[in-house]
Order: C-alpha cells, then sequence, then structure tokens
C-alpha cells in the first residue's frame, strides 16, 4: 500500500513537469504583428539649441540724457532711419544757437578785417605814387631830400598797414574756422538727441520709459532683423562628417511639439565644447510659428541621408543574438528566427537590405517582458503597426 501511494506520487509529480514542460516550451504564445512594407526613410542628426537672430541690437545713447519719447514697443516692427527714442534737447538746442551766433560774428569780423585790408592797399597805393613823384622831383632839385625820405617812410607804413591787416584777416579766419567746429559738433550732439533704427527690424524687449535718465551702454531697446532667424543647435560631434551647410532640416518647438516647421543649415561651427563634446549648427528657421520668442528652445533635426523604396521596419523589433541582428517572423504559426542586414538607420526606422521582403509579418510578443523562442508555436492576438 505505501509502495503504491510512493508511485502514485512520482507518477503525478512527472506529469506535472511533463505539462510544465509542454506549457513552457510548446504552448502558444500570444504575439503583435507587423507587415514589412517599403517606403522613403530618412537619417537625421538631431541638435537641441535656441532661437536666435543673425543680427541684432542693442539700442543705447551716445549721449546722456532725459528720455522725452519713446515711439516703439516690444513687438513692433521698424524701418530703418525711424526715430526710435527723443532724449531732452533743450540745453542742446540753446548751445547750438549760441554757436550759429559766434559763426555769424566770426564771420562779420573776417568781413570787416577785408574791408580793412582793401583800405591799406589804397592808402599804400597812394603812398606808392607819391613816394614815385616826389623821387623824381629830388632828382630834378624840384624837391628837397627831406621831402623824399617822408615819402618812403610813407610808403613803409603803407606796406606794413597791408601786413597788418592781412594777419588780422588770417586770424579772423581762423576764428571763423573754429566756430563753425564748434557749431558742428553742438549739432552733432543735437542729433546724438534723436535715436534711429539702424535698421529694418523686430523690436523684442523695451527697458526704459519716458522720464528715465539713459547713459551711453544702458539698453532701451533690442532690436533683432527678420532677415535670417536661426536655431543654434548643438550637435554631437560624431555627425561632423555628415552635415554641410543648405541640407534641409525640420525644426520642432517645445511649444508646439507635435508640429515642424521647415529650415536649412546656414553654418557649421569650428570649434567644439570640450565637455559635451558637442558643436555648434546653425539652423536657418524657413518658417515661424504664430508665436515665438528669441531664445526658446528647440529641436532641430538636419536630414543627412535618405532612400526610397526601401524596405523599413521600426527599429525596436530588431534583436541582437549571438552578434548577429534579427527579428521573429511568423512562419505557419510559429516564430522563426530571422537574421538581417541593415542600411540606413533613423531615430525610429532601420533599412532592412537583406533577410526580409515586403509583405513579410514580423511579430514581438504581446506581454511585455516575455521572451520568444525559434520555432515556437504563437498566437497573433492582434494584427498592428508595433
Amino acid at each position: 500500500m505505501r509502495l503504491f501511494r510512493t508511485l502514485t506520487k512520482i507518477v503525478v509529480f512527472v506529469a506535472l513537469i511533463a505539462v510544465a514542460v509542454y506549457w513552457f516550451r510548446f504552448a502558444p504564445v500570444a504575439v503583435l504583428s507587423h507587415e514589412v512594407t517599403k517606403g522613403d526613410l530618412v537619417s537625421e542628426a538631431m541638435g537641441t539649441g535656441t532661437l536666435e537672430a543673425r543680427v541684432s541690437a542693442t539700442i543705447s545713447p551716445k549721449i546722456s540724457g532725459r528720455i522725452e519719447a519713446l515711439n516703439a514697443d516690444q513687438g513692433d516692427l521698424v524701418k530703418v532711419g525711424d526715430l526710435l527714442v527723443q532724449l531732452d534737447d533743450a540745453e542742446l538746442q540753446q548751445q547750438v544757437e549760441i554757436a550759429e551766433a559766434n559763426v555769424n560774428a566770426a564771420s562779420a569780423a573776417v568781413t570787416r578785417l577785408s574791408s580793412d585790408k582793401e583800405r591799406s592797399e589804397a592808402v599804400y597805393e597812394q603812398a606808392r605814387r607819391n613816394n614815385a613823384r616826389l623821387q623824381q622831383l629830388t632828382r630834378q632839385n624840384a624837391a628837397s631830400p627831406e621831402e623824399a625820405d617822408k615819402a618812403t617812410e610813407g610808403l613803409a607804413v603803407a606796406e606794413a598797414g597791408i601786413g597788418s591787416a592781412e594777419a588780422a584777416i588770417a586770424e579772423g579766419q581762423k576764428e571763423l574756422v573754429a566756430a563753425e567746429k564748434t557749431l558742428q559738433y553742438h549739432r552733432a550732439r543735437l542729433q546724438d538727441t534723436k535715436i534711429v533704427a539702424p535698421f529694418d527690424g523686430l523690436v523684442i524687449r523695451r527697458n526704459r520709459e519716458p522720464g528715465d535718465i539713459a547713459v551711453p551702454g544702458s539698453s532701451i531697446l533690442t532690436l533683432i532683423s527678420m532677415d535670417e532667424v536661426w536655431i543654434s543647435a548643438w550637435v554631437d560631434e560624431t555627425e561632423m562628417a555628415r552635415l554641410k551647410t543648405d541640407q534641409p532640416a525640420r525644426i520642432v518647438f517645445r511649444s508646439q511639439p507635435y508640429e515642424s516647421f521647415p529650415g536649412s543649415v546656414a553654418r557649421l561651427g569650428r570649434e567644439a565644447d570640450r565637455e559635451t563634446r558637442e558643436f555648434l549648427v546653425d539652423v536657418r528657421v524657413h518658417e515661424l510659428p504664430t508665436n515665438w520668442a528669441v531664445g526658446q528652445r528647440a529641436e532641430a533635426f538636419i536630414r543627412v541621408e535618405q532612400v526610397s523604396n526601401a524596405v523599413t521596419l521600426p527599429a525596436r523589433l530588431v534583436q541582437r543574438r549571438n552578434g548577429a541582428e534579427g527579428v521573429f517572423v511568423l512562419s505557419g504559426g510559429h516564430a522563426k528566427w530571422q537574421p538581417v542586414k541593415l542600411g540606413l538607420r533613423s531615430r525610429d526606422a532601420v533599412e532592412v537590405t537583406d533577410g526580409l521582403s515586403a509583405g513579410d509579418v514580423v511579430i514581438r510578443p504581446a506581454k511585455p517582458g516575455a521572451i520568444l523562442r525559434d520555432d515556437q508555436t504563437v498566437t497573433v492576438r492582434l494584427e498592428t503597426e508595433i
């Protein structure tokens, strides 16, 4: 009786083991399926960066002064030459008027000195004729030597008068030039109270208000040119050999993560960060979202390679076994391990150059963590894109 019980226990134990072996080895495994298709595949290099303007300017005064008027605000589009800021110019206006009066006075002085010279020239001419006449009369003994000497002295005095008049005119002209330079200086300072737009652009920041005191170097407005706006993206240095200017790109702003905007590579950086091993790539933005801001984050995806009519597969379906890449395919209700050779890779998909054809069905376990074995029976629970 005891022997019978022992044999019964052994038989039950063996049966349980057999059931377990069958369950783990031969029981169907639920799987999800993906039908292999052909299509275009794009390989992209990705970089994260910020939206920047190639040309920007800080609007700042050349002279200190109180802001009298601000004619632009954030978000305003301005044209080159538009008056942006007007500083208080009352004192400088007075200085210009004083300088203009000094110029007029110096000019009048030069005119008066010119008249004095003309008078001196007339006196000289008269003295010259009188001296010549008396010298002739002295040779004819019709005039005394004393009269001739006086005539010669008078001629010398008249000649000295011309020299003095010419020196006075030269000095007056120098004073006129100095007055004109002073006037130019004060007019330039007066003009500096008007700050105009240096180029067509967009005001992105306003830092001062009317009544504030502005000094040279302080920012009143920040202006950017809309001619070229780009993403300054940090890209891993391993992508450097595949990148070049004018490559097409798509830009995804974090404010609109499900929409891409067209762009192209504008220029490549020539210095890599020694810590992160990344380098800057400026990607020109051809179209901006409705709402955007300089400095906002975005991802730039640069198209570096593309194939057409290729056998493609989601990258997550590819496994690696014994140093070889492959996938499980559906074959007569069983999972069949199929080695594959891969070509171009994108972020989510790979090109299969050998091992699969369009129409093949690739499978994976429906239950996370489950493992497929070669030649295992499977049940397709749901045909879907996986």
